[in-house]
Parts: C-alpha cells; sequence; structure tokens
C-alpha cells in the first residue's frame, strides 16, 4: 500500500470490442454475431474508451483504486 501513501492509484479500463481497423478487418459474419451479443447493439467508440481514462487520470477519481472499470456495452468478456 505505498503508492496510496503518496498519492498513487491503480485501476485499469476493460474494454469490450472497440470499432477500431482491426475489429473491422474481421469478416462480416463474425462482427455482426459478436454485435448481436453486445446488449447495446454496437462496437465502442474509441473516444468513449479514451474519456474513460481521461476520468481515471483525473482529480475526480482521486479516491478510486483497484477498480477494473469494464466498458463494453453490456458484454462481459471473461
Amino acid at each position: 500500500m505505498l503508492g496510496q501513501t503518496n498519492g498513487i492509484t491503480a485501476n485499469a479500463i476493460a474494454p469490450g470490442y472497440v470499432n477500431t481497423e482491426m475489429v473491422a478487418a474481421m469478416p462480416k459474419e463474425a462482427l455482426d454475431k459478436i454485435i448481436e451479443r453486445v446488449p447495446m447493439r454496437r462496437l465502442a467508440e474509441v473516444h468513449e474508451i479514451a474519456r474513460a481514462a481521461l476520468f481515471l487520470a483525473a482529480e475526480e477519481a482521486g479516491f478510486m483504486t483497484g477498480v477494473v472499470l469494464p466498458i463494453n456495452g453490456g458484454l462481459r468478456l471473461y
């Protein structure tokens, strides 16, 4: 717990499928099946993941530590 006494927090982002070139290169049938399993029926956008990272780096998240933030549209990937 040395980090906590020095103001260091440790958090993580656990993204689901994100609309990137790599994901777009997947066969359409496979991508459609993935999207069908996501309750929000879409992929995450890069800016949505970036905003979560900005939040975790901001003072507003200063009392958060040990958190894994799932950003997956409701799809659990484990």
